[in-house]
């Protein structure tokens, strides 16, 4: 008998509203490990809404969000990430003055157990484990094509390289699904080619699982195994890239028809 797989995220009857209106309704999805959904929709369809259900930034009024089978509802954004859900936003948030190097080391939380007394008075194992958090976020900057720019502070990389450096410190939180909110957003052709090429990369890599918004419909017809399409809130289709391409009610939703 073959053992049927779990997902690593599933949302049941999910939904929002405020006041009187319902940005997303009845929501159902399932990702499991090492898959690459893409969700895409007209502006304003609620896709960015739906990512926030998923880390915790909106409560749903409705609906559950689960992680590995366990109830997500009632938590607060830290907490989906200590659980393993990390996200990108559609507008870069990094720490401008900061160096790369130093942008993905502060996401390293799991990986440092020193207390106050430790790093007031830098004891030997303040300086062990801010040693392993400087590997490991060297490893995910080499990963992300980034070890070359580590000690520059984050503000100088051009627009391409600093959303890389965005998914290299959500990589760093050790999460089990990677959000990514139109990650190829303003980019130029070239930029968007290498952002596939780093997101295969770390699929390859890391195995976990990817659901990405996106706008740039090459892109996610090229990456994506299955893709899910919202509008006004809720899903209108969900299939193949080809099967998504073909559908006439995603057609029309596009089209405004």
């Amino acid at each position: 008998m073959v053992e049927k797989k779990t997902p690593v995220l599933e949302t049941r009857k999910l939904g929002v509203t405020f006041g009187g209106l319902r940005a997303v309704s009845n929501f159902n999805i399932q990702i499991y490990p090492g898959e690459l959904v893409g969700l895409i929709g007209p502006n304003g369809a609620g896709k960015t809404s739906v990512f926030n259900l998923l880390t915790g930034v909106y409560s749903p009024t409705e609906g559950t969000v689960l992680l590995d089978g366990v109830p997500l509802n009632g938590k607060k954004t830290h907490q989906f990430v200590q659980a393993g859900i990390a996200r990108t936003f559609q507008n870069i948030r990094l720490f401008k003055e900061m160096t790369v190097l130093e942008n993905v080391m502060v996401a390293c939380t799991k990986d440092l157990s020193y207390g106050l007394f430790s790093a007031s008075f830098r004891t030997p194992k303040y300086w062990q484990q801010e040693q392993k958090v400087a590997e490991k976020s060297i490893r995910l900057l080499e990963i992300c094509g980034l070890s070359d720019v580590a000690g520059l502070p984050a503000a100088s990389l051009p627009y391409g390289r600093q959303r890389k450096l965005e998914i290299a410190r959500a990589l760093a939180t050790d999460m089990k699904v990677l959000l990514l909110d139109e990650p190829a957003a303003g980019m130029n052709p070239t930029e968007t080619a290498e952002l596939l090429a780093c997101i295969q990369v770390i699929r390859k890599t890391f195995g976990i699982a990817i659901l990405l918004i996106e706008h740039d419909m090459s892109l996610v017809m090229n990456i994506c195994e299955r893709i899910q399409v919202i509008d006004y809130g809720q899903t209108i289709a969900s299939g193949s890239p080809e099967e998504i391409a073909t559908n006439k009610r995603v057609i029309a939703a596009y089209l405004g028809e």
